[in-house]
């Protein structure tokens, strides 16, 4: 059982932030209790999106656990594979109840990441010309991207679906022509349910419009499900992707697939490994996967870190998952406004923010750059240079969201074409200079289950301190090697 997180502590103090920051609430002894090692270490951390930070309670446990038994390979029958085995079982049965999915339906698939999740739909999927195709919108994580390479090579076409409007939103005319099929054709329809770049929650009643066209549905849940509840048996998507350290810290290497048992069995693996087989003949070269999750989990899986997927879940349902949405929201709001009402002496704005300027149907990602007292953009680089020396860790760069990007800085899909059919040897700031950007990419600043109204306001002051009517020199920068 957790401890009483209704209670405030006193001796919640951080070391930048003022008494009376408006957090003595219930998040405000969390932070003292499980996250104290951040004002310990005079740490602003505003990467939530980046990765989740873990409670010291979860580090506590693993350790109790490894300590207090002893657990073997799960792939026998011994007394040391046998509870390793039954907490790899309990987990997968945390996630489907963490994920509202229903075990009659949803099987979960253990990954190295989101990333390997997606690897393994898209190298399975049954991609064909005119008959099976990708519907992607341009607001999509690198990782949901790459699955074009799977369509490409099986000659099945690559559709995306564009954003419009400051508030970087998929328009929902251009979504319903997508669903309807361009070609003619069904396939897979992929998109996240937050996006990682500008914080955009895209609509999840999306799923059951396209499944209603013929569509199966990958939803990237990677940077929604730390701060809001997942409804997969409501909203009905065949796959959803997930990385545990985005969502409580640790363990890093450990996401997972969540699929419906039907997509699931249409996935055709390209190979097979230890793992995945019921049985295999090397003279006579055959083989039989095994069914359901086996199949897909190659090799030996993670068996000493999948326990503590369980304990972070543990940890998040014991503080309310809701209760954790609404203290990112209040949060994002503070931030929001805040960085709105930043100014240069002659009234110029200091900051330009890309996406959703309220709360609404947003999470608690946001993406700005830094306006210098010309109003030009800040470069990227001088920016995490003085964050860094100022001891607060943000994003900086693409994000790994290309298409968010290029809808955020007006890049034209002419310029992007041009500029990509160039195989001579390129650097970034030949691409930069090309596309007529005056940086690599933008801040990128995201609150989370530890983060409190200190830790924004600490960001707010750094910004008007270090940049209001001031022109940084780029000089002495380090050359960009990739965006």
């Amino acid at each position: 059982m957790t401890e009483n997180i209704t209670e405030t502590d006193s001796r919640h103090l951080p070391w930048d932030h003022p008494e009376g920051t408006g957090d003595r609430d219930g998040f405000a002894h969390i932070r003292a209790v499980e996250y104290g090692y951040l004002d310990e270490t005079r740490h602003i951390y505003l990467d939530h999106t980046g990765a989740g930070l873990p409670a010291r309670r979860q580090l506590r446990a693993q350790t109790e656990r490894l300590t207090g038994g002893v657990f073997g390979n799960p792939h026998t029958h011994s007394p040391a594979s046998t509870p390793t085995t039954a907490l790899v079982d309990e987990t997968r049965e945390r996630v489907l109840s963490f994920a509202d999915a229903d075990p009659a339906e949803y099987t979960v698939v253990f990954t190295a990441n989101a990333t390997a999740a997606c690897r393994l739909v898209g190298e399975g999927y049954p991609f064909r010309r005119r008959r099976a195709e990708l519907l992607l919108t341009l607001d999509n994580h690198n990782s949901v991207n790459g699955l074009r390479e799977f369509a490409r090579v099986r000659r099945a076409p690559t559709t995306y679906i564009p954003l419009a409007g400051a508030e970087m939103r998929v328009d929902e005319e251009e979504m319903g022509r997508a669903l309807r099929g361009r070609r003619g054709g069904r396939g897979l329809f992929a998109f996240p349910a937050q996006s990682n770049f500008s914080g955009v929650r895209h609509p999840p009643e999306w799923i059951a419009r396209a499944r209603e066209r013929g569509w199966h549905v990958l939803l990237d849940a990677a940077a929604f499900a730390a701060a809001n509840p997942l409804r997969l048996s409501r909203w009905g998507p065949d796959f959803t992707v997930l990385s545990w350290y985005k969502v409580f810290g640790y363990p890093t290497g450990v996401g997972c697939l969540i699929a419906r048992k039907s997509s699931l069995a249409l996935l055709r693996r390209p190979w097979f490994s230890g793992g995945t087989i019921q049985v295999v003949s090397a003279l006579g070269r055959w083989h039989r996967l095994a069914e359901g999750a086996a199949a897909f989990e190659d090799g030996t899986l993670d068996f000493h870190a999948i326990p503590e997927v369980r304990t972070g879940l543990d940890w998040i349902e014991s503080i309310g998952v809701e209760a954790v949405h609404d203290h990112v929201a209040r949060l994002t709001a503070r931030l929001l406004s805040g960085l709105a009402r930043l100014r240069h002496g002659d009234g110029r704005p200091l900051i330009r923010l890309y996406g959703p300027r309220t709360t609404a149907r947003r999470g608690g990602t946001v993406a700005l750059n830094v306006l210098d007292a010309r109003g030009l953009v800040v470069d990227e680089r001088i920016v995490a240079r003085d964050s860094s020396a100022a001891g607060i860790s943000l994003r900086t760069g693409c994000f790994c969201n290309p298409g968010a990007g290029e809808a955020a800085f007006g890049i034209g899909a002419d310029a992007l074409r041009r500029t990509g059919r160039d195989r001579g040897a390129l650097t970034m700031e030949d691409y930069l200079s090309r596309l007529g950007l005056p940086s690599a990419g933008a801040i990128r600043v995201s609150v989370g289950l530890p983060s409190n109204t200190g830790d924004v306001d600490a960001l707010l002051r750094f910004l008007e301190r270090t940049y209001r009517d001031r022109t940084p020199s780029p000089q002495g920068l380090a050359p960009r090697d990739s965006c």
